[in-house]
């Protein structure tokens, strides 16, 4: 065989061989087979480019880990990838996954997200919490009857009244919550709820000099903001109605409010029965004169403001109108409140 020949066999056979190593290179660093399923994975702090290469070979995320650590290597690119847990899908390129890296694009924390209506009582909340959570029900009501282990200064202000149905009712501030699952308990639920609770007193300009000027304990004030959120619909007249709670309280009159009654039952009633008004019970303000033992709801930031600043009036008395707005007569005697309720009946019959 002529030199000449076996120098262009040689060249063949380098040719051959360098486009074999190409093409095992560029096959290495396509993307793996598609998949919809989402991979999760963690590159720990201080990790380094060669143990996140095998990381992602392990995860299926890329073919060869060997021919990415020679890319990182020759690119330097290895060299701005961020700790963190990420998520991606087979089949993504391996320079979208070092781009999710390099800029820190970490999978979104998995939230558990309920919103609490304003007059909820803690057993409605330890419901709603629970179909939102998993967290078990009887758990939360437990942490709401516990009077200690609160580091929170808003729960400093409960009495130790073993009349409280539950300790922490009125305390747990109705709003809509987004919490990250993984730390997710019922303590810490409770915890957050109270503290909000504090914030949003802070919305309240002065609050502290205010409750001490209307001369009521934090206690109490809740309590009437409570009766205030149970028993009023249209934000207008919640400083009023509060103005009629004071007005009672002033009197020595009982408040009689069908709502302290609707606590005291399982299930809320359309109609209180004169038999419910005699249930035996503290929270009853048709037996009992003054406020009950606590709060029988969480009341909304609106009536924490009318129970500190009720409007001034001669009113002692209200009844619902029966025309659907959900407002309310008042009267300043009991004669006239008679008339008022004929008048809401009257209504009622109209529609």
């Amino acid at each position: 065989m002529s030199r000449l020949k076996k120098l262009a066999i040689a060249a063949l056979a380098l040719i051959l061989i360098a486009g074999g190593a190409a093409f095992y290179v560029w096959n290495g660093l396509q993307p793996v087979q598609s998949s919809d399923a989402p991979v999760e994975f963690t590159v720990e702090p201080g990790m380094s480019t060669s143990s996140i290469a095998d990381l992602l070979e392990d995860k299926g995320l890329i073919k060869n880990a060997l021919l990415l650590k020679g890319y990182l290597k020759l690119t330097n690119e290895g060299s701005r990838l961020m700790a963190g847990t990420y998520e991606a899908t087979p089949g993504t390129p391996f320079q979208e996954l070092l781009t999710m890296m390099n800029n820190g694009e970490v999978k979104p924390e998995e939230m558990v997200r309920f919103t609490i209506p304003e007059g909820f009582t803690v057993a409605q909340m330890a419901e709603k919490i629970s179909e939102e959570s998993g967290i078990d029900e009887k758990e939360i009501l437990d942490l709401a009857d516990q009077s200690s282990g609160w580091d929170i200064p808003v729960a400093a202000e409960i009495p130790e009244d073993p009349e409280l149905k539950h300790h922490l009712e009125g305390y747990l501030f109705p709003a809509t919550y987004e919490l990250p699952k993984k730390e997710l308990s019922a303590k810490g639920i409770v915890e957050t709820m109270l503290k909000e609770t504090e914030k949003r007193l802070e919305e309240i300009p002065n609050w502290e000099e205010q409750l001490k000027a209307r001369g009521v304990t934090f206690h109490e004030l809740m309590t009437i903001a409570s009766l205030v959120e149970r028993e009023v619909v249209v934000d207008h007249e919640r400083p009023l109605v509060a103005g009629v709670i004071y007005n009672r309280l002033e009197q020595d009159m009982k408040l009689e409010i069908d709502a302290t009654v609707q606590y005291l039952l399982d299930k809320p009633k359309e109609r209180l029965l004169y038999a419910d008004l005699e249930v035996k019970s503290p929270y009853n303000t048709y037996r009992q004169k003054g406020l009950p033992p606590g709060p029988i709801a969480s009341p909304s930031l609106e009536s924490i403001k009318a129970a500190l600043n009720p409007e001034k009036s001669d009113y002692l008395f209200y009844v619902t109108k029966k025309d659907g707005t959900q407002e309310h007569l008042f009267a300043k005697t009991y004669k006239e409140h008679l008339k008022n309720i004929e008048t809401s009946k009257k209504m009622g019959q109209q529609e």
